[in-house]
């Protein structure tokens, strides 16, 4: 074999170290190459001595540090020379043209590209570029492979169907909405729209203004799209609390945010969302609601575009699907709508995600504090049960005990020492802390 040197598309390893995303991004950022382990970079074999421990993390370099996920892009073989173990990485041009080191994200440490031998790192304004006139592809989730080979669509039939659409063959159906890629395999458009599919779609309520601590969090995807929007909006639709002035003809009625504007954000997330990054998500905190979006503003909009209502789907496919079911308009109102009632400030625009934020209506929330405080005040000053004082002592004596401990140490049923734990959180004079099993009480009052 000709003796080995680097080259513009050539990168020789020695041995595997961390260094090696870094490589692998600047080939895929560029015209890709090949990277052989196992080589010095004079061109002598030395070969790769822990061959299947060198194989993993290679694999795991591929498939978890670099974004987009470049595994279409990328084969790896063993060869041998000299008797001696190669890894050769042979990387095409990736096909989204900017790829990243997943810790230093769309930055100049995370972006670089081959230059003659070396690895450069990309300009801010090389990432924006390429990020805006690349990156963004409208038509890549209909050539981007399905996570899964076999996926049925019985309920978007449904969905069209009462919409009075003439439902053809599967084959038909499937071509007729771009389901399949040009090799006639399942595409992400296909996996979105499946009646079973691996996308989640969470929607997170926290406790406080911040992350710190998570209320619940609900999973609405894995299915159909248009289901999990469906399940989404109603959930927000029962989130959103009303308060009414009775004490005024007619009634006046306020409700903590606007639905309708709540309803846009989350169909836009959906629509305009890169679903070849992540899913969209959709947090609750006890001042507002927050809906993220990945992948920034479309390909060649601006933000005076944007906040105008011009419409620039990203996904023009699932766009026109969503259209067909009457649940967006091409009218553009949506962003003008949100804007007029929470301001352009309720947009946090950057090149790689837009969140809006909806805020809580204050008078309705410092109501409902009231409301809650009353309550709380009521039930406090109610007496409470023997049993329930019993347990309460209990707990006092050590906070670690189980509702079936407690029960053996007072000499009440397991039962009744639940009721009274239950009673006792309500009225506010207990806490749970941690889980059932390896939780503790705390008393508050």
């Amino acid at each position: 074999m000709d003796k080995y040197y680097e080259t513009q598309t050539m990168e020789l390893k020695e041995k595997y170290t961390d260094s090696i995303v870094k490589e692998i991004v600047s080939f895929l950022n560029s015209d890709g190459g090949t990277l052989i382990v196992g080589i010095k970079d004079d061109g002598t074999v030395v070969g790769v001595d822990k061959l299947d421990e060198t194989l993993r993390k290679i694999s795991d370099v591929i498939t978890t540090q670099i974004e987009p996920n470049p595994q279409d892009e990328i084969t790896t073989e063993v060869r041998f020379d000299e008797k001696k173990a190669l890894i050769v990485l042979n990387i095409s041009k990736g096909g989204r043209n900017i790829y990243c080191q997943k810790k230093y994200g769309f930055s100049s440490n995370g972006c670089t590209i081959r230059v003659g031998t070396t690895c450069k790192e990309m300009t801010s304004e090389q990432i924006k570029i390429r990020y805006e006139q690349n990156f963004i592809d409208n038509e890549y989730m209909l050539k981007k492979r399905s996570s899964m080979a076999d996926l049925s669509f019985r309920e978007l039939k449904i969905y069209y169907a009462e919409k009075g659409y003439h439902i053809l063959d599967d084959s038909s159906f499937e071509k007729n909405l771009n389901l399949k890629n040009q090799n006639g395999e399942y595409n992400l458009l296909g996996e979105l729209l499946a009646d079973r599919n691996n996308i989640p779609l969470i929607f997170v309520k926290f406790h406080g203004i911040n992350k710190a601590s998570i209320s619940e969090t609900s999973d609405f995807g894995y299915g159909c799209l248009l289901t999990s929007y469906t399940k989404i909006k109603n959930r927000l639709i029962a989130e959103n609390i009303c308060i009414s002035d009775t004490t005024v003809r007619p009634r006046v009625d306020k409700y903590l945010y606007d639905i309708d504007c709540v309803n846009e954000a989350v169909l836009n997330s959906l629509v305009h969302n890169d679903w070849t990054i992540t899913e969209p998500q959709i947090s609750m905190f006890s001042d507002r609601i927050e809906v993220l979006s990945h992948g920034g503003l479309p390909n060649g909009m601006t933000k005076k575009q944007f906040f105008e209502g011009i419409s620039k789907p990203r996904n023009a496919t699932l766009m026109r699907i969503f259209l067909s079911m009457g649940l967006v308009e091409h009218t553009g109102h949506g962003i003008p709508t949100i804007v007029e009632h929470y301001g352009e400030e309720a947009f946090e625009i950057e090149t790689n995600y837009i969140k809006c934020t909806i805020k809580f209506d204050k008078d309705v929330m410092d109501k409902l504090n009231r409301i809650i405080v009353s309550e709380i005040n009521t039930v406090q000053n109610e007496t409470l049960k023997p049993s329930e004082e019993k347990v309460l002592k209990a707990i006092l004596s050590n906070p670690d005990d189980t509702a079936l401990r407690i029960a053996e140490k007072i000499g009440l049923s397991q039962r009744t020492v639940e009721r009274a734990l239950t009673r006792l959180q309500q009225v506010g004079r207990i806490e749970r802390i941690g889980n059932k099993r390896d939780g503790r009480w705390i008393v508050i009052k």
